[in-house]
């Protein structure tokens, strides 16, 4: 099976940010003189995928005038989002330009280095209607975290603990059946993680695999200046 058009969800403002990096959109934040948007192009070019579809927003045209309508052998789509519309909205927005049976969505703003090719390859196997990547993580104090069975359905989403410890978090990547997809009642303007994910929960219709793999979220100032280092390491 072909490999699942991509869509990047690039359209945060990054207000936590905005004393770092003023004028620019949170994705194409610089590290290392290039914007992290760059590093996460390599990343999936370097493992065989073909097309990815921008859903911007705040400055999105900062995006499309750098990159353009390819980024090596990528074809390169965009969705500007008319309005904020939540991670759900920019997700449904930007689906009419899928062409693939299967779609892969990922945080603009987040590098999680997972076997993509692996994540896909076991979200047909099990027939899932939506896969989530998974990081465990040794403090998750500062993000909510997921429980899932033994055969890895997700069977709940806990809000952000008051204490710290070791636990499954969502890793902000995410495969969809397009059939599926198509054929939610979805409202113009949702949050796919407090809206959609609880729902699906509910149907036994969300599927995790969890991974150990590099994972980084430059959305704070400190694990912005974090990348500036880390991110030497990749090599694309």
């Amino acid at each position: 099976m072909s490999l699942p058009d991509i869509i990047i969800l690039a359209g945060g403002s990054g207000s936590r940010l905005r004393e770092a990096v003023p004028d620019l959109p949170k994705p194409m934040a610089p590290i290392n003189n290039k914007p992290f948007l760059e590093y996460q192009l390599d990343f999936i070019h370097s493992l065989g995928f073909k097309r990815v579809i921008f859903s911007t927003g705040y400055l999105g045209q900062v995006i499309e005038t750098f990159f353009g309508d390819s980024y090596k052998e990528l074809e390169l789509e965009y969705a500007a989002e008319p309005q904020p519309m939540g991670t759900g909205g920019a997700i449904k927005f930007a689906f009419s330009r899928v062409q693939t049976p299967h779609f892969m969505v990922m945080n603009g703003d987040t590098m999680f280095n997972i076997d993509l090719d692996k994540f896909f390859q076991k979200h047909v196997e099990e027939l899932a209607p939506v896969s989530v990547a998974l990081r465990k993580v040794s403090d998750a104090s500062r993000y909510g975290t997921v429980k899932m069975n033994r055969v890895g359905v997700i069977t709940s989403f806990a809000e952000k603990l008051a204490q710290s410890g070791e636990s499954l978090i969502n890793g902000g990547i995410y495969l969809f059946a397009s059939r599926f997809f198509k054929k939610l009642n979805l409202p113009e303007i949702f949050s796919a993680e407090k809206d959609l994910f609880p729902e699906l929960v509910k149907k036994e219709q969300l599927y995790g695999q969890a991974f150990d793999a590099y994972f980084l979220d430059i959305g704070i100032p400190e694990d912005y200046k974090r990348a500036q280092h880390e991110f030497l390491r990749f090599k694309y």
